[in-house]
């Protein structure tokens, strides 16, 4: 991606790829926002605060909204490929099955075995690499096999696509004080972020949330650009090996700051969410771990949006988290 600017991205652009979203063929959900206090789940604080339940989302993450906009915009019946560790990956042959696409998936080695299989059921061919090495994968198969690459956080209709969560967001609660959101490469932050602030929430409070072994975007804003890391997660969607370019550029005008929280708070969070009838997967709990772990400044009496971004999680991976 070439030189890039914030102001690309205008409030047009982003109610133009909502209306897209929601008449999307791919059954792209409006999911529920719900009350915490209306939930078991514990609370120490005495703000209001909502949970956006994209774990209940189609193909079982945000992913599909960026999807939905980004095939809307390439041509029926390409030959795609592109890089994830599972859920970007899932909603990407979802699409390229709906729409008669070839497609490819080149996924880090951490990632779970049970999501290869589940991409590939779809139809699409799986390669798996180590994480420092899939842009090489995804270049090769551009350059010898003349695939189209789609990125899976860093391109700008991706980013719109997802800023249609921001917009419903602001349907329930149309002035929150604090919004709450989890970070890999930056692209579903970027989005929300923009929508929130383009639509007129300047003194809106936003906060991306790290995992500390895959922190590209908290080293890029300490960097002040883009930068990569052997990234290391419990978290295997929030690990990509590097910031994405335009959602750095956007996070760094429409995010307050980036907060960390550790492998451990993440595995407690996916538990704690559980037993209040929750299914999240571990990088969908990023915020949710950030705000029980008091990693989020001054909500109190607050009005706050806390984003589960998805529940693609087995059986198999529950047994190895905690009671």
């Amino acid at each position: 991606m070439g030189e890039v600017s914030a102001d690309s991205i205008t409030v047009e652009m982003l109610r133009e790829a909502c209306g897209t979203v929601r008449r999307s063929p791919l059954d792209v959900i409006n999911t529920p926002m719900i009350p915490w206090c209306q939930t078991t789940l514990p609370l120490k604080t005495s703000g209001n605060i909502h949970i956006k339940l994209e774990n209940m989302q189609r193909t079982g993450s945000f992913k599909i909204r960026g999807v939905a906009n980004q095939f809307v915009r390439r041509l029926k019946g390409d030959n795609f490929v592109t890089m994830s560790a599972g859920n970007y990956g899932k909603s990407f042959a979802y699409a390229c099955k709906h729409y008669g696409s070839k497609g490819k998936v080149v996924m880090p080695e951490t990632a779970p075995i049970s999501r290869s299989l589940l991409i590939q059921s779809l139809g699409v061919e799986v390669e798996r690499a180590p994480t420092t090495r899939l842009m090489d994968v995804v270049n090769r198969c551009v350059q010898e096999d003349s695939m189209t690459f789609l990125h899976s956080y860093d391109d700008p209709d991706l980013i719109a696509g997802h800023a249609s969560l921001g917009f419903e967001i602001l349907e329930v609660v149309p002035c929150p004080d604090v919004v709450v959101v989890c970070c890999g490469g930056g692209g579903l932050l970027a989005g929300v972020a923009a929508a929130i602030k383009l639509s007129g929430c300047e003194n809106t409070k936003i906060y991306g949330v790290e995992p500390e072994g895959a922190c590209t975007m908290y080293k890029s804003f300490i960097e002040k650009k883009p930068v990569g890391m052997d990234a290391k997660s419990i978290a295997s969607g929030l690990a990509p090996p590097f910031a994405g370019t335009l959602p750095y550029v956007l996070c760094q005008k429409y995010v307050e700051n980036i907060v960390l929280v550790t492998d451990e708070e993440i595995k407690s969070a996916v538990s704690t969410l559980y037993k209040a009838g929750l299914v999240v997967e571990p990088s969908g709990t990023a915020a949710f771990a950030a705000v029980t772990n008091d990693k989020i400044p001054d909500i109190n009496d607050k009005n706050v949006v806390v984003i589960l971004s998805g529940g693609n999680i087995g059986k198999d991976e529950l047994c190895n988290f905690p009671d």
